[in-house]
């Protein structure tokens, strides 16, 4: 049983970089009490509603998770985090990132006629992090594992307020960029597609990568007690350059918005 803390201090690596506020980067590295739990990590679960699909007018329900790591014992005495909710490790350290992305149907939209089918995507990658009390940074680059086969980057950063112990406001700026090949699958048009009778009406566009969208994201965390909390978040993206020229966003909306909420549980194992 030895090897689950590893097991899972390399999951945290793979958890969704928005899924949940960590106040601490999983690699702050201590001695570990003899005392003290194997691992410690946090789950949320709830509902989020997002955009059809990059560009959409039209939004949708659907659920949403997190994960993230608070403490793990390593070998060689040392651990990763802090096991006291209330005593959080403050500083630069290493994150994990993930997103999923749904598949596009073209028949689910008729503004989309003509398209092709987009598959489901699912992007894992790394980040660097800097977190404190009042203010958290973060710099993300992910590649698209299933799917896109391409690279993406975040960047973002929030100021925090305490109204009281036990809730905290966040807000700050959200920058989003990708290769040519991701602008190109959920931006551009082929010739082919664009083609013929029953092609996509918008014409065909090539769409370039770089800096793809830029918004704000308004974030709220409350405590109910150590084990479980509330924590949700307000984004506006929106879109820019070749993705704001696009056909497809043309004919839907620059202007991206999200909304998610979810109830949070800390879970304390002891192997």
């Amino acid at each position: 049983m030895a090897l689950l803390p590893r097991f899972f201090a390399l999951l945290a690596l793979c958890a969704p970089a928005a899924g949940f506020a960590q106040d601490a980067p999983a690699p702050i590295y201590q001695a570990a009490p003899s005392s003290s739990p194997d691992l410690v990590f946090t789950l949320r679960g709830g509902a989020k509603v997002t955009p059809d699909y990059f560009g959409s007018g039209d939004y949708s329900i659907g659920p949403d998770a997190g994960f993230s790591l608070n403490f793990a014992r390593l070998p060689g005495g040392l651990s990763i985090g802090s096991t006291d909710p209330n005593d959080p490790r403050y500083g630069i350290g290493m994150r994990g990132s993930f997103r999923y992305i749904s598949k596009r149907d073209t028949s689910d939209h008729v503004e989309l006629s003509g398209l092709n089918d987009v598959d489901a995507s699912v992007e894992l990658g790394l980040g660097v992090a800097y977190t404190s009390r009042n203010f958290d940074a973060f710099a993300d680059v992910r590649y698209g594992v299933v799917g896109h086969e391409s690279f993406v980057g975040e960047l973002g950063a929030d100021v925090k307020i305490h109204p009281t112990d036990r809730l905290t406001l966040s807000m700050g700026p959200r920058l989003f960029m990708g290769t040519d090949t991701y602008a190109q699958t959920y931006f551009g048009v082929s010739l082919a597609e664009a083609a013929g009778p029953g092609g996509y009406a918008g014409g065909a566009f090539n769409a370039g990568g770089g800096l793809l969208s830029a918004g704000i994201e308004l974030g709220a965390a409350y405590k109910i007690n150590d084990d479980w909390g509330v924590e949700g978040a307000i984004t506006w993206d929106r879109l820019t350059n070749d993705a704001a020229d696009s056909p497809i966003v043309r004919a839907g909306e620059r202007d991206q918005y999200g909304i998610r909420i979810g109830l949070t549980r800390r879970i304390t194992l002891d192997f």
